[in-house]
């Protein structure tokens, strides 16, 4: 799962039927417990820990503030809601991940595994998916708002129609992988749970990398980038040459919360499928450094997941006054 590196993916097979098992995107370590690194071995499973406590409480304080407030059930809300249920998801099997780390063995079975490693690329997909749909709904915002028009099909109803959308979109991208999932035994005679690829396995694996990289960071992030080139160019355009209203505040808050949690979720992401591009076209030594580097990497992509609620917190008044009137109601 969560806790190996990418380039020994690419260099590694286990025998299995005669197939080849690769450690899936979860960039597993397919090393005994003498070649993994002291400091690794204790300090995966501290980082690890510190993301499921703090993702899994931020997360749900989230969802149980936008479920319970009635001021927070906004077009917007909805698909932070979903972006939160997404994270909620993946912090809730990093213990698994860290107890395959410390036990250096799959002991879960097969339909656990298949569970685990779907949400795992569920984690990738649905992040990026949401707010690609959040920024095209801000570009949205911003054209009707440069145009003095309203939006009446812009409702809560409509938002949870189009968050259903793109669950089920992430659905099918992620199927291969929930299909090709699989427990096996490598051959130092260690239970695992990856990717279990048909033949030619390297010409698949490979392939698999380049599927993720495409729909998962490069059709989404291209999106983003020409919607807000095209939402910037039209509020430039507003301000020199229109007379239209200027954004009102409060959609000048949203349109910069959305962009700031964009901006984090690339920061963490981007390193991840970078490193996918250097693992598939160059060959890097196995060295502690380059293994560092990709649990960093790992890490960094994890950390995502529990980023969010604190970014709500400190940008969204409505969030903090309604979390903080729950809080209340609560202890009086």
């Amino acid at each position: 799962m969560g806790n190996s590196s990418l380039w020994d993916d690419l260099n590694s097979t286990c025998s299995n039927a005669g197939n080849s098992c690769y450690l899936d995107n979860s960039m597993r370590f397919n090393l005994t417990f003498q070649e993994q690194a002291a400091d690794f071995y204790i300090v995966l499973p501290v980082i690890y820990s510190v993301i499921c406590a703090v993702g899994l409480t931020g997360n749900t304080a989230v969802i149980y503030v936008i479920l319970k407030a009635p001021k927070m059930k906004t077009v917007t809300n909805m698909f932070i809601l979903n972006l939160a249920i997404a994270d909620d998801l993946f912090t809730l099997v990093l213990p698994i991940n860290i107890a395959e780390h410390l036990l250096h063995y799959w002991p879960f079975g097969e339909v656990l595994c298949k569970v685990i490693l779907s949400i795992d690329h569920y984690n990738i997909f649905s992040s990026i998916y949401f707010l690609t749909v959040m920024s095209i709904d801000r570009y949205l915002v911003v054209l009707a708002t440069v145009r003095s028009k309203r939006m009446p099909h812009r409702t809560y109803r409509a938002a949870r129609i189009v968050s259903l959308c793109v669950w089920i979109l992430v659905t099918i991208i992620v199927l291969p992988f929930i299909i090709f999932a699989n427990v096996y035994i490598d051959d130092l005679e260690i239970k695992s749970c990856g990717l279990n690829f048909p033949k030619p396995e390297r010409f698949w694996f490979k392939a698999s990398r380049i599927y993720t990289l495409i729909l998962g960071f490069a059709i989404p992030v291209s999106t983003i980038c020409i919607l807000y080139i095209m939402m910037l160019y039209k509020l430039r355009n507003m301000h020199l040459n229109s007379n239209a209203k200027a954004l009102d505040k409060a959609k000048k808050k949203v349109t910069i919360m959305v962009f700031i949690v964009l901006a984090v979720c690339l920061f963490c992401w981007t390193p991840f499928h970078l490193s996918t591009i250097v693992a598939l076209t160059t060959d890097l030594p196995q060295t502690s450094m380059v293994i560092g580097i990709s649990y960093f990497i790992t890490s960094l992509s994890y950390a995502n997941s529990c980023l969010n609620p604190f970014l709500y917190a400190f940008l969204d008044d409505s969030f903090r006054k309604s979390f903080r009137k729950m809080l209340e109601c609560r202890t009086s």
